[in-house]
């Protein structure tokens, strides 16, 4: 069994698992109506929030380790389903989804460009830049 990346930042984790779970067929889809169904709970489609036993999947949820490699490309966007999944009316209008922290690259030595979510974190994108990351807003 391989070892699971550790992540420290979860939204961080999210734009991976959208890549590797839903861009690229890597892992199994997620899908919040058949876990919702599966595991008994009910949950409110049209709120903008997150769906708490659907953040707890993801939390819980191992990428392994080889398949960092495969990752080089993000591109986080309001529409991305791992985003519709977790909270199914979002609107995108608060910072939900937002990284805080890219400690997270470090796993990711393929990793070429990354498009993010606006926070206004001018920092944040110098940072990836130094890295030799494309990065920019959407």
């Amino acid at each position: 069994m391989s070892q699971p990346i550790q992540f420290a930042d979860r939204n961080f984790k999210l734009a991976v698992v959208q890549e590797l779970m839903y861009n690229q067929e890597l892992l199994p889809r997620f899908s919040l109506l058949e876990y919702a169904a599966e595991q008994g709970f009910t949950f409110d489609g049209g709120s903008v929030e997150a769906v708490p036993e659907a953040l707890a999947f993801f939390d819980a949820f191992e990428v392994p380790v080889e398949l960092a490699e495969k990752v080089t490309e993000i591109e986080m966007d309001g529409g991305n389903e791992i985003y519709l999944e977790i909270a199914p009316n979002w609107d995108g209008e608060d910072g939900l989804f937002d990284v805080d922290e890219f400690a997270d690259v470090e796993h990711f030595s393929h990793l070429k460009s990354m498009t993010l979510l606006y926070t206004g974190n001018e920092e944040s994108l110098e940072t990836l830049r130094a890295r030799g990351i494309e990065a920019d807003w959407l």
